[in-house]
């Protein structure tokens, strides 16, 4: 088998064997086919595409190429989430503990935030104390004690597609459908689970920028997991503006308290509502999304969900007080309101120029390996269809520089995210359809 063969037989649109990519996969990740030999079939896969099957031998040729996770291994029906990143996105810190509060394991491996996008490990790392590195014995033994267990992704996980995204990056084969989806499941597969529900996002301040390639993404993960074993189900959510209040890192651990507690922004919650009560349905605690979402609700109600989140900080050497009383958490040493410029509606909230906000104040990185403030951030009250009056506060800046031109650019760059108009503008929908082995299902139709 010869590597230039399988680049020109994707080229001509033609279709893979599991063998055909078993060798390219490992191959590239032992060093023996070269970068530009893989960038040239990345290529050929961005124009040509690959189907359900072709995609689903690539994640697990990918999987293959390190350490994994056994589900087995993880008491009771573990299942995982994943989000293909947001602003605000304050949804595994409050799925975690509320999903093993209604007695499903989460076994889960998060990243770190890189440019506009957070990074729940980085979000956790605002409690004192919390440690997101453990052996595998110990991720073991956490999740049958407590349910739960939030860790930093393996180094030794999916090598391949560590490689294979690092090409993407620079040769502008990021965007191809097939490659997106076998890396997203690659590590969830490897991480052991047995079961994935995803928040696929959709907007401005989302990858997928339309509702037809969220889509379209979603389906080609769903089957990617029907392929390989695993009940999968797609959420597609809204990204044209930021999800909750928060923007940042402390000041989303506060948020997530909150709504733990029954306090939290509406859409938050709602968000939380529906992808838990799919994570608890294939979990097998409910036997329908009805059920699942008043089991949810009363683990509010009745506070176990928060003494879940208590539970998995105090198991990972966190300072629980910091759950308990929110002042503990990294404070900045400014907070600069932003204020409405007119009476009327709110027509756009830009969710990336927030992000970016955030990311400049120092709440994310310009760098993999640039320190991050955990104490700045952006806080976002109005909501598109709001109406609002000139001089009310729209948006909260968490400050800790001192860099004026910096400050300013914040200043400039939240005010452009907000466009205000006199017309009455209608609410924007959070959920727009849910994509699992049966279909697409838009929301409305629910």
């Amino acid at each position: 088998m010869r590597t230039v063969d399988l680049i020109a037989k994707k080229r001509n649109g033609h279709e893979h064997t599991k063998e055909e990519i078993d060798f390219l996969i490992a191959g590239f990740t032992k060093g023996i086919i070269p970068d530009y030999q893989l960038s040239a079939w990345a290529m050929a896969v961005y124009f040509q595409g690959m189907n359900a099957e072709e995609t689903a031998y690539l994640t697990m040729a990918m999987v293959h190429s390190g350490d994994s996770i056994q589900p087995d291994a993880i008491p009771g029906m573990n299942v995982d989430k994943h989000s293909t990143g947001g602003v605000g996105d304050t949804t595994t810190l409050v799925l975690g503990p509320l999903v093993a509060a209604a007695g499903v394991s989460v076994a889960k491996m998060s990243g770190r935030g890189l440019g506009h996008t957070g990074g729940t490990i980085d979000k956790l790392e605002a409690i004192s104390g919390f440690q997101v590195e453990m052996s595998q014995a110990q991720f073991y033994q956490q999740i049958k004690e407590i349910g739960i267990a939030v860790i930093g992704q393996s180094g030794e996980m999916t090598p391949a597609d560590k490689k294979l995204y690092a090409l993407r990056d620079v040769t502008a084969t990021v965007e191809s459908i097939p490659l997106i989806a076998a890396s997203i499941m690659s590590k969830k597969i490897a991480s052991g689970a047995k079961a994935i529900v995803l928040d696929v996002k959709t907007g401005k301040g989302a990858f997928m920028k339309t509702l037809a390639d969220a889509i379209e993404l979603a389906r080609a993960m769903v089957e990617i997991g029907t392929l390989t074993g695993r009940h999968t189900v797609a959420i597609i959510s809204d990204m044209d503006q930021p999800l909750g209040e928060a923007v940042g890192n402390a000041n989303e651990v506060a948020e997530a308290v909150r709504t733990l507690k029954g306090q939290g922004p509406a859409d938050l919650t709602q968000l939380c509502l529906e992808l838990g009560a799919n994570m608890v349905l294939l979990g097998g605690q409910a036997t329908d999304i009805q059920t699942a979402k008043e089991i949810l609700r009363t683990c509010i109600a009745d506070g176990s969900a928060l003494a879940k989140l208590q539970q998995l900080v105090e198991a990972q050497g966190g300072d629980p007080a910091f759950i308990q009383d929110l002042e503990k958490l990294p404070q900045p040493k400014q907070i600069i309101p932003i204020h409405s410029h007119a009476d009327g509606y709110i027509a756009e909230i830009q969710a990336e120029e927030i992000g970016l906000t955030a990311m400049l104040l120092g709440a994310g990185r310009e760098t993999k390996d640039a320190k991050i403030d955990h104490s700045v951030g952006v806080n976002v009250y109005a909501k598109v269809g709001n109406r609002v009056k000139q001089g009310e506060i729209l948006a909260e800046l968490l400050v800790n520089a001192s860099d004026t031109e910096r400050l300013d650019e914040a200043k400039n760059r939240v005010n452009r995210a907000f466009r205000i108009q006199s017309e009455h503008v209608p609410q924007s929908k959070l959920i727009y359809a849910i994509v699992d082995a049966n279909g697409v299902r838009y929301f409305n139709e629910a």
